[in-house]
């Protein structure tokens, strides 16, 4: 959160530009990328011989495909790189399949992430082949550079189905619909040039585990958080977990009392925030009308989440409409508007007055910007993840997820998560879904076909866990 910000002119679309020698140099700086940026020590692939056969078949003029992959963590292009151009080459070359170099893959991104990534990511993805989107209204520009990338790209196409990261290896977000859309388009578009590939969605899995369980690394950040909250460690905090909950030792169950601990007192400081400044009652739950503490944790946490969305929908004169994630992705655009602002066709030309009065307007949304931000990391927050499954990996997600919340009050970077030890990253590639096959059902009802194939991906992608 900032409070510097300043009116800008529109954003600008970046268009793909692949250049052969950007993707060359990335190629060999990915290894020690990997080794010196990322918590990533192995990576691993199943299922490679779907993605060889697919890539032969693309390369023959047989198929047009996207890969539509998990998005548990902000590393999953580095691991889906490195899966492209080290492990399926080397698995092709072992089956003697001869595939054309590079076996690279245009990818859709989001616009906002050079944003706060630095202008020369928008830069570096245009040369890599990579095509942008604005996530929260009908970007024209942007889907036509789709459209033709999937039609006569000279790669596959990539895209993340659930739309942003969820910081939970186990958990799918809800898919969005634009990934079935852009299959149907590209069979339309092929139909409508006489060509007759068939067009195929390849659902992939990616999952992190730790090499060695990182518990005293999840100590130390247990206690930062804690202290950073104004919550001792010795509080006196009293939360006994359920009789079936059972813990392999006494360590994983004080780790479990002391992160539902922190859990209900950052969401008691919150509610009071919300309450208080913003004037909003949140709802009253009895524990009585809960099964445990973990479904009462997850809620209050719905409730506050949802209070949260509002406080910035007012701000912006949103109406409350869709699930969380179609809500952030309003709200996102519409502080956009008021910073990039389109409206306004040369920024030397204003008064004085006008530009301090667009500064301050941009100022504001960044701040109202900044509840959606909130909610945008606990999109797949349940509150009961480590209470179904207490692994080390599950642990690390919810803490890393407080973690990022408390950065983000702080005024701190929550880009620069802490590395609690090395992982593994395991990668399946799943089977391809037809879109060719679905275009009848299509015609029949535009909806439906595309309602259909959204949920056949979203359970082919919960299968792969």
């Amino acid at each position: 959160m900032t409070n510097n910000i300043q009116v800008q002119p529109k954003l600008e679309f970046i268009p793909p530009n692949f250049n052969p020698l950007v993707f060359q140099a990335c190629k060999f700086v990915l290894p020690i990328w990997l080794r010196s940026r990322t918590p990533i020590a192995e990576i691993k692939a199943e299922n490679l011989e779907t993605l060889i056969d697919l890539y032969k078949q693309f390369q023959s003029n047989k198929i047009r495909f996207l890969i539509a992959f998990r998005h548990p963590s902000v590393d999953d292009p580095y691991s889906l790189m490195y899966t492209l151009n080290k492990l399926l080459p080397k698995a092709a070359k072992q089956q003697n399949v001869l595939l054309e170099k590079p076996t690279h893959a245009h990818f859709i991104y989001d616009r906002g992430i050079p944003l706060w990534a630095g202008s020369y990511i928008g830069w570096l993805y245009s040369q890599l082949g990579g095509t942008p989107i604005h996530r929260g209204k009908l970007d024209r520009v942007g889907l036509r550079s789709i459209r033709q990338l999937f039609v006569d790209g000279q790669f596959p196409m990539m895209a993340s189905p659930e739309g942003a990261t969820n910081g939970h290896n186990e958990i799918v977000s809800p898919i969005e619909p634009g990934i079935a859309q852009m299959g149907f388009w590209c069979v339309e578009d092929l139909l409508a040039a006489k060509r007759s590939e068939e067009v195929l969605i390849v659902p992939i899995g990616i999952q992190y585990y730790y090499i060695d369980p990182p518990w005293e690394s999840l100590e130390k950040l247990l206690t930062q958080l804690e202290t950073d909250s104004g919550l001792s460690g010795n509080s006196g905090f009293e939360f006994i977990p359920p009789d079936e909950l059972k813990f392999i030792s006494d360590r994983e169950a004080l780790l479990y009392k002391r992160l539902y601990g922190l859990g209900f007192h950052i969401l008691e400081l919150m509610e009071n925030f919300y309450t208080r400044f913003y004037h909003k009652n949140l709802p009253q739950i009895s524990p009585s009308s809960v099964t445990n503490s973990s479904e009462l944790l997850c809620v209050r946490l719905q409730a506050l989440l949802d209070t949260a969305l509002k406080v910035a929908e007012e701000s912006f004169n949103v109406p409350t409409k869709g699930n969380v994630i179609d809500r952030c992705r309003k709200l996102e655009q519409a502080g956009w508007d008021w910073i990039y602002r389109e409206d306004i066709k040369n920024l030397e030309k204003l008064s004085p007055l006008e530009k301090g009065l667009a500064d301050r307007i941009a100022e504001e949304a960044s701040l109202r910007m900044w509840h959606m931000r909130l909610v945008e990391s606990f999109v797949a927050v349940t509150g009961k993840y480590v209470y179904e499954k207490p692994s080390v990996e599950r642990f690390a997600e919810t803490t890393l997820l407080l973690w990022d919340m408390l950065t983000r009050i702080k005024q701190g970077n929550p880009f620069k998560r802490p590395k609690l030890g090395k992982q593994r990253v395991e990668i399946e590639i799943g089977n391809p879904l037809s879109v060719s096959s679905r275009w009848d059902s299509y015609k029949a009802s535009r909806r439906k076909a595309v309602n259909d194939l959204t949920q056949d991906l979203q359970t082919s992608l919960e299968k792969l866990i």
